[in-house]
């Protein structure tokens, strides 16, 4: 799935991304916390799922085929005024092939996508990408070890909250759950901006709690970039 693709169908427009930078900022101001969002359109590449579906419905319609042909001869002889011997393996080859090779195309549409790969799979995929992001970005570097990710991957249509150990050692992981699973609701609509910044709101109140902000700039630094980051397609 495409990046575009996907930015399409959540109807983010660049006033959207204004807005959730606008909450980001807001949020940050009553805490010491951080907060960083970060969406892809896939978290990895599931080609050999995709290829091993095809291969096996290929190898299924082939043989669903084998009872047929003497049939298939028959048709063919009409057809052709008497075929040759080679043009039954010939249509039963460029059948298989064309239907397997249809079906790897068809595999790369999303919703085929969830049904083909195992849920722990791509449970699995979704959590090392986030995982990848929350170091790659530095929310696990912040001074008072008080960042959070807000990690979404679109096809597999999972939301991840990564909470650094200062975090993670005060606030109950369930409470970021119910966050990550209210996101993932709300994206579902038509309102994806509205659901990034709720998200964001309700981070920014837990954080406000135990990680209460300073009037002092140089005690409150702005660690990260507010907004949320839209992760290039994967190879």
């Amino acid at each position: 799935m495409k990046k575009t693709d996907m930015l399409r169908r959540l109807k983010l427009s660049e006033q959207a991304f204004e807005d959730i930078q606008a909450a980001v900022d807001s949020a940050e101001k009553h805490t010491t916390g951080e907060i960083a969002l970060a969406v892809t359109a896939e978290s990895a590449r599931y080609s050999s799922y995709e290829l091993m579906y095809a291969l096996g419905t290929g190898v299924l319609f082939f043989a669903l085929l084998l009872p047929f042909a003497g049939s298939i001869q028959h048709l063919l002889d009409k057809l052709l005024w008497g075929a040759a011997v080679w043009h039954l393996p010939a249509f039963y080859g460029i059948t298989c092939f064309g239907t397997t090779a249809l079906l790897f195309l068809v595999a790369n549409v999303p919703a085929v996508d969830r049904l083909i790969v195992p849920r722990r799979v791509r449970s699995l995929k979704v959590y090392n990408r986030a995982l990848r992001h929350f170091v790659e970005s530095g929310v696990y570097a912040t001074r008072n070890r008080s960042g959070i990710l807000i990690f979404v991957s679109y096809m597999e249509r999972e939301v991840r909250i990564l909470a650094d150990t200062g975090i993670s050692a005060r606030i109950h992981p369930e409470l970021w759950n119910l966050i990550a699973s209210d996101l993932a609701e709300g994206l579902g609509t038509d309102d994806a901006a509205g659901a990034f910044i709720r998200a964001v709101e309700r981070c920014g109140e837990l954080l406000a709690e135990y990680f209460p902000g300073d009037a002092d700039p140089d005690k409150n630094p702005d660690e990260l970039p507010d907004g949320l980051v839209v992760l290039e397609d994967e190879e």
